[in-house]
């Protein structure tokens, strides 16, 4: 099993203080999250895109860029690229920089966003959102896999012979397909052979584990081995310690704050307690012999190969955050290592092509 840590870059208050950090300060916090990844010994980072308050992170090529920069073995993930937003020709552009940047370590996860303030800044609604998904992946493909491309479709000008520049680094990107709960997403994904990335954060297991059935059998249904499918997995939450009763005392004000977060913003609640929090959902919060046994029985529904974990502090002491880093590492991850074989991501993939 590989790990990474992820962030949307969220600004917003300190659950202890109150303070909101400055836009510089927090975006200065994520690169130094993704060098201690490395050094801790996680296998990936990644950033997420989102284009509405409380989020920072609108422009994940250039934060990754920076990242690449200051890293040398981590993989560089996106959670996810909104193509339904973007020229796909555009998003090459940047991707195929960072893929050369970074010594061919980029992972792409796509997916068609939400929010309102899509249809505000970019004019795109929950009417076109899937097609533009769709138009946007088969266009970006067809740019890394083809020198030269001629291309027409619904939602930007054609193309003739087009040659994008840069040619990336590696021949094949593994572009990921994140899915909350719909099956457009893992349709898609099934139909060109590529593997899903289950957002698991909302709500109780099952209805990830449904979507994650019905790709195998679209997956199958298109010709596809069966054993080359492949699925990821996020987490609601984070924090292991010693103890059970350590974990949750230090995760209780972050569940508290996030709650608060959540009715100011009119999202529903689906977890009231912490204790319910834990007990139904994906989070990881305990000692290593509680989160090791939770994967294992999420494992049991999905048969993912990657997990991500929250890479933020949100307002524990730096003592418990590394602390929480470190330990998963040295206790938690060789067992789910050894436990879970996975296939290698792209910063250990010689470059030859292949996307499992």
């Amino acid at each position: 099993m590989k790990f990474l840590l992820m962030t949307l870059i969220t600004r917003v208050p300190d659950p202890h203080t109150g303070v909101v950090p400055a836009t510089a300060d927090r975006l200065r916090e994520v690169i130094d999250q993704a060098r201690r990844a490395e050094e801790f010994g996680y296998d990936g980072f990644a950033v997420g895109e989102r284009h509405e308050d409380p989020f920072l992170s609108a422009a994940p090529p250039v934060v990754l860029s920076h990242i690449a920069a200051l890293t040398s073995r981590i993989s560089l993930f996106t959670a996810v690229t909104t193509l339904s937003l973007l020229d796909p020709v555009r998003a090459f552009e940047d991707y195929s920089t960072l893929d050369n940047l970074s010594g061919g370590r980029l992972e792409l996860i796509i997916g068609k966003g939400n929010g309102a303030a899509q249809a505000q800044l970019y004019h795109v609604t929950t009417e076109d959102q899937w097609d533009r998904n769709r138009e946007g992946y088969e266009l970006f493909r067809a740019l890394w896999d083809s020198d030269e491309v001629t291309w027409s479709g619904q939602f930007r000008p054609s193309l003739t012979a087009a040659k994008a520049l840069p040619r990336p680094l590696q021949p094949k990107v593994r572009i990921w397909h994140g899915s909350a709960t719909s099956t457009q997403s893992v349709e898609l994904a099934a139909r060109h052979g590529d593997p899903v990335f289950s957002a698991n954060v909302t709500n109780p297991i099952e209805p990830y584990a449904e979507l994650i059935r019905h790709y195998r059998e679209r997956w199958a249904h298109y010709g596809h081995n069966p054993a080359d499918a492949l699925v990821g997995a996020g987490t609601a939450g984070f924090h292991v310690a010693r103890t059970s009763q350590e974990a949750v005392e230090v995760f209780r004000p972050i569940y508290t704050a996030r709650l608060a977060l959540q009715r100011t913003i009119g999202n529903p609640i689906v977890f009231e307690t912490l204790e319910d929090f834990i007990a139904r959902s994906s989070a990881l919060i305990g000692s290593p012999e509680q989160v090791i046994d939770k994967v294992g029985r999420y494992h049991e529904q999905f048969g993912h190969e990657v997990i991500h974990l929250s890479a933020e502090r949100d307002g524990r002491t730096e003592a418990d955050h590394l602390g929480s880093l470190e330990l998963f590492q040295a206790q938690v991850a060789p067992e789910l290592r050894r436990r879970f074989p996975s296939r290698p991501l792209a910063a250990g993939r010689e470059f030859s092509g292949v996307t499992s």
